[in-house]
């Protein structure tokens, strides 16, 4: 005699995996079946991230860097040529005079710092070895919010570890450790920890769109990502230069609100502006005229509320060698045209 029900016998029959060759109990679906959708996403989606694991954890690197002091740090990177360029964190690597990389082999082999960027939080390394696994960065402006994004580093020394999630958001800005915005950030789900700094965040095409860069303490899914466009340009003043080189004007400035009356009486947009506390002798604001005390309003026709703002709009026009400056002195909007310098 049965000690259980055919009930419970039909449900040990559907919870059980069938074998090979045996029929399967009515109603019951593989994940591979046309009728349920819900298991041939999953597939899919197992698949997509699958590939590009495949794909980009050959590149993908662990960073050690040791000063010749007590203080050492750790991260993640990844390879972008065979012979042995590769990105990280500026906050990895900075100041460091002994980089040491595992691969995703385990090889250990020494690297040394090319050059880095504090204010946008990426740095090149070399490694010292060839025909290397590399991956390729890909175009981050074209993201979209809900987008698949694959993270993959060496968080805490486990090599290789592999997380998803979502774009959770575009555009954002966040301060790097040099007090400078870094702009169009990428924010993420995917879940990040400590020694992820530096890896890839990757797209279901296994392109890089984003150095990861910094988690929330405290809080679950929220990871930033340095974008791949950002990443790409740094890399080119790098190598060009030897450093990355910023339009400057040459004057030292502080938000503060303008007067009511002064607002009314020009007609200004905005009730904040950039006072100017002292100009460089010889730089491009005192060779234009500016002079301390000087509101600036407005620089290539945009608003400027505050020196964010004109750090932004520096770096958006650092192709042009004149850009249009308005300053209020003396109850009156001046225009004036600047010509920055580049200074590294």
């Amino acid at each position: 005699m049965s000690l259980i029900s055919p009930q419970q016998h039909n449900l040990l029959k559907l919870i059980q995996a069938p074998h090979d060759g045996q029929p399967q109990p009515d109603g019951a679906r593989r994940s591979g079946d046309d009728d349920n959708p819900d298991a041939n996403l999953l597939d899919a989606y197992s698949r997509a991230v699958i590939q590009v694991v495949d794909d980009v954890s050959p590149a993908v690197i662990g960073v050690t860097a040791e000063e010749r002091g007590p203080r050492s740090g750790s991260g993640s990177g990844f390879i972008v040529t065979p012979d042995g360029y590769a990105l990280t964190n500026s906050h990895v690597v900075h100041g460091q005079d002994h980089l040491r990389v595992i691969t995703h082999d385990g090889d250990r082999l020494d690297a040394q710092l090319v050059g880095d960027d504090p204010a946008t939080d990426v740095a090149l390394i070399r490694i010292a070895a060839g025909d290397l696994p590399y991956t390729q960065l890909g175009e981050s402006g074209g993201l979209r919010v809900g987008q698949l994004v694959i993270a993959i580093g060496d968080p805490l020394g486990f090599q290789a570890t592999v997380s998803t999630g979502i774009v959770s958001a575009v555009g954002r800005s966040m301060r790097s450790q040099s007090g400078r915005l870094i702009e169009n950030i990428v924010q993420h789900s995917a879940p990040l920890n400590p020694g992820n700094s530096g890896g890839p965040l990757v797209d279901s095409h296994g392109k890089v769109v984003g150095i990861n860069t910094a988690i929330v303490a405290l809080a679950q899914g929220l990871g930033f990502a340095v974008p791949a466009d950002t990443a790409r340009w740094v890399i080119s003043e790098i190598i060009a230069h030897g450093s990355v080189r910023r339009p400057y004007l040459g004057i030292v400035g502080t938000a503060v609100p303008v007067p009511r009356f002064i607002v009314r009486e020009l007609d200004l947009l905005s009730d904040r502006a950039v006072e100017v506390v002292s100009v460089e002798p010889g730089g491009p604001a005192a060779q234009t005229g500016v002079q301390a005390g000087d509101l600036v309003i407005s620089l290539s026709g945009r608003i400027v509320t505050d020196v964010d703002d004109l750090h932004r709009l520096l770096t958006a026009g650092r192709q042009e060698t004149q850009l249009a400056l308005e300053v209020v002195r003396d109850r009156r909007i001046l225009e004036l045209v600047i010509h920055p310098r580049h200074a590294s």
